[in-house]
C-alpha cells in the first residue's frame, strides 16, 4: 500500500513544529500546536511536492525505523569518541598528525542514501567529505591521521550498512564494498 508523499511531510513538518516551538507539556498545548502546524504545514508540503517521490510506503517507513535510530546512535557515538580524541590530540603532546585523503567507495547509490553518508562524515569530527565521484560513487575524504583509517572506514561502513536497509536500497549490507585507496595527497610529511 503506497500513499501520497506530501500529506506524510505535511504532518512530519507539524510534529517539527511541535519540537521546535517548545510547547507546554501539555495535551492542550501540544494538541493546538499540532494543529497549528497542520495548518501550516500541509500547503508547505503541497506547494513544494515536486520536490518528493510521488508515493510513500508507509509500511517501509516504519519498518526502517529501527534502522533509522541505529544510523543516529552509531553516528552519535562516533562523534562523542571522535570529540575525545580531538580534545586528547589537542592536549596531550604526541607525535605529529599526518592528514590524509582517502578515496572511499559507496554502496549506497540514491541520492538520499550518499548524501546522508557524505553529511554524516562531515558531521564526524577530524573527517570532512571533500568530493562525491559520481561516475564511481565514492566519496573522498580528509582525515585528521591517517593512522586512524581502519577506524574512519568501520565508521563509514556501520552507517552504510544502515542506510542501506533504511533507505531500501537495491544493494544489501553485505554486499561487498570496493576497496578504500589512500591517494597520498596529503600524508606522509611532518
Amino acid at each position: 500500500m503506497k500513499t501520497r508523499t506530501w500529506p506524510v511531510f505535511g504532518v512530519a513538518l507539524a510534529v517539527l513544529l511541535v519540537f521546535v516551538r517548545g510547547v507546554q507539556p501539555t495535551a492542550e498545548a501540544v494538541a493546538g500546536q499540532f494543529l497549528f502546524g497542520l495548518a501550516v504545514g500541509l500547503p508547505i508540503a503541497y506547494l513544494f511536492r515536486r520536490f518528493y517521490p510521488d508515493r510513500v510506503d508507509p509500511v517501509h517507513g516504519v519498518r526502517a525505523l529501527p534502522y533509522v535510530a541505529l544510523y543516529l546512535l552509531a553516528f552519535l557515538r562516533e562523534v562523542v569518541v571522535a570529540n575525545f580524541d580531538l580534545a586528547y590530540r589537542a592536549l596531550a603532546p604526541g607525535p605529529p598528525l599526518h592528514p590524509e585523503v582517502i578515496y572511499v567507495p559507496l554502496r549506497v547509490e540514491t541520492d538520499l542514501g550518499v548524501t546522508s553518508i557524505a553529511n554524516t562524515v562531515t558531521l564526524t569530527p577530524g573527517t570532512v567529505t571533500l568530493d562525491y565521484d559520481d561516475e564511481r560513487n565514492a566519496i573522498y575524504v580528509h582525515v585528521i591521521d591517517e593512522r586512524d583509517l581502519a577506524d574512519v572506514v568501520a565508521a563509514i561502513r556501520e552507517w552504510e550498512d544502515y542506510a542501506l536497509v533504511a533507505l531500501d536500497e537495491r544493494r544489501r549490507p553485505d554486499d561487498e564494498a570496493g576497496d578504500v585507496i589512500v591517494t597520498g595527497g596529503e600524508g606522509g610529511g611532518d
